[in-house]
């Protein structure tokens, strides 16, 4: 199985720039365009949090139309920038997603992995937060299905990344989350966004990681003091490859490049 995952996207109405100066929905249309040409197709996509910059209904209906030429299925999770409401009134069609309350789900079939979707939004707060309510969702749904081999989806990482400003933004109850995740071992990977970086660490025990975003990136700046600020590097997206035993994962970036060259001629011997 192969898992495409895409994340942070702040697509903005048409014709307007993140911050003055990015045009999100135009590197998006690259990323989903990236993401096509791809052999083998992704099994699945997943958008983990910050779909658009302000959680208004165009701009989630801009959205839905830039992300139409995928083919693969499409699972999609809150950030801090998105509105709960408008999400979901923006992908009614999304069965998996509840009809009230937090944007939790699980995603049991027709995958050799389980997806368990968690909402750590809290609304107008740039921070997200695992309640006790939201930890004992999670804990429950994965207690259903102990065998199954699971991927967590949330918009805030669960771990101190290093880039101060963005910490402070951080996730509340990632001690309790790490506390559960120990105690399921079939959870194999815990794929999160918000940091616009594609960061890895270990949390109770499992794998976790952050995306990079399909547009700007958080200027990679491990001062505590360091300012708020980002840099136009390589937009890009991860690639995770379930092999039955484990997740192996890739970073690509949207960017043309020259290539590909082989390393050997014809006849198999090695380009000198």
């Amino acid at each position: 199985m192969l898992i495409a995952q895409i994340t942070d996207t702040h697509v903005k109405l048409p014709g307007t720039l993140a911050y003055g100066r990015v045009d999100t929905a135009s590197m998006l249309e690259r990323c989903v365009a990236a993401l096509g040409r791809l052999d083998p197709q992704p099994d699945l996509i997943v958008v983990t949090g910050d779909l658009v910059d302000l959680g208004r209904a165009e701009e989630y209906a801009h959205l839905r139309a830039l992300l139409a030429p995928l083919v693969p299925p499409l699972i999609v999770i809150p950030g801090n920038h998105d509105n709960r409401a408008a999400l979901r009134a923006a992908f009614a069609d999304h069965a998996y997603l509840p009809a009230e309350g937090f944007l939790h789900f699980t995603v049991d079939t027709p995958y050799p992995v389980r997806i368990v979707g968690l909402d750590t939004v809290v609304p107008m707060q740039g921070g997200g937060a695992l309640c006790e309510e939201r930890l004992a969702w999670l804990d429950a749904a994965l207690a259903r299905q102990p065998q199954r081999p699971t991927v967590v989806l949330m918009h805030h990482p669960p771990f101190v990344t290093g880039i101060g400003h963005m910490d402070q933004l951080g996730l509340a109850g990632r001690d309790e989350f790490a506390e559960i995740v120990a105690r399921h071992p079939q959870v194999e990977l815990v794929l999160c966004g918000h940091l616009h970086r594609n960061i890895q660490a270990r949390v109770g025990g499992r794998a976790a990681m952050t995306g990079p975003s399909t547009a700007h990136q958080v200027a990679l700046d491990l001062r505590a003091d360091a300012p708020s600020r980002f840099r136009m590097e390589p937009p890009g997206y991860l690639l995770h490859w379930w092999t039955g035993a484990g997740f192996v994962s890739h970073q690509a970036c949207v960017a043309e490049h020259a290539g590909p060259f082989p390393f050997f001629a014809d006849d198999g011997s090695l380009i000198d």
